[in-house]
């Protein structure tokens, strides 16, 4: 990487061979072989070295669907508060890369996708009542704590599909509205109302591929309250129709 990427997604890395050094801030992590590795995208990180990479997993998870998914509550906590979470051995090794090659096979069949989801959803579980809480390789990345913008990222994951303002925003971090849209667009070079409406749009694209419910019902269900806002909207994200994204991605 050229530079630190950052995206409000719950990253899992896991190598087969080799190692992977991350920068996180002003911290360097390295992630080695056969080691189930979970952090959150929205922590600043570049890969700075790298051996064997061959193959080299990575999965994301929209962070809102990591909150839908009541993992445990210490190691949600954990996650959002930068820490970068390495399996204790590689006992579960030869599972973990099994299960990344049926993930990748996934995406380019047919196979229902919420199965994928279903199995990561579970791995994560295991990893988080496994032997985290001794294991000297997790490593704390964000050593401030929380920040407004993470609150901010939080906030709106938990309550996209609610008819949230801006105002709504700034109060729960304490900041007046405007000062709070501006140091957001400064940090994702978007507005708060336009980071709502591509959560509640990638919501919705979820749910098109993985159910058979009627658009109408998972627009609403998302956090839109006009069907000709949102048919509006999706087309000028994905250049299409959701009733053309659901067939094109459904064959």
């Amino acid at each position: 990487m050229s530079k630190p990427d950052r995206h409000n997604e719950i990253e899992i890395n896991f190598l087969v061979k080799g190692s992977l050094t991350y920068l996180f801030q002003d911290k360097k992590i390295v992630i080695p072989a056969g080691r189930f590795t979970v952090f959150w995208g929205l922590i600043p990180h570049q890969i700075i070295d790298f051996k064997e990479l061959n193959p080299y997993y990575v999965c994301t998870v929209p962070l809102a669907e990591f909150l839908d998914w009541r993992l445990p509550d210490n190691f949600v906590e954990r996650i959002l508060q930068g820490e970068v979470l390495i399996e204790e051995s590689e006992h579960y090794a030869k599972f973990d890369e099994f299960l990344y090659k049926n993930w990748v096979l996934d995406t380019t069949t047919k196979t229902d996708k919420s199965v994928s989801l279903l199995e990561i959803q579970a791995r994560l579980n295991r990893f988080a009542q496994g032997n985290l809480a001794a294991s000297s390789n997790n490593l704390s990345v964000n050593s401030k704590g929380i920040s407004k913008i993470e609150k901010m990222v939080i906030y709106i994951a938990q309550n996209y599909n609610r008819q949230i303002k801006v105002s709504d925003i700034g109060e729960i971090v304490g900041l007046h509205p405007d000062y709070a849209n501006s140091i957001f667009k400064k940090a994702f070079g978007l507005t708060l109302t336009a980071y709502i409406i591509e959560e509640r749009i990638s919501h919705i694209k979820r749910r098109l591929i993985t159910t058979n419910h009627p658009i109408t019902e998972i627009a609403f269900e998302g956090g839109f309250s006009s069907l000709g806002h949102f048919n509006t909207m999706f087309f000028k994200i994905n250049k299409c129709t959701p009733r053309e994204f659901r067939r094109r991605y459904k064959n």
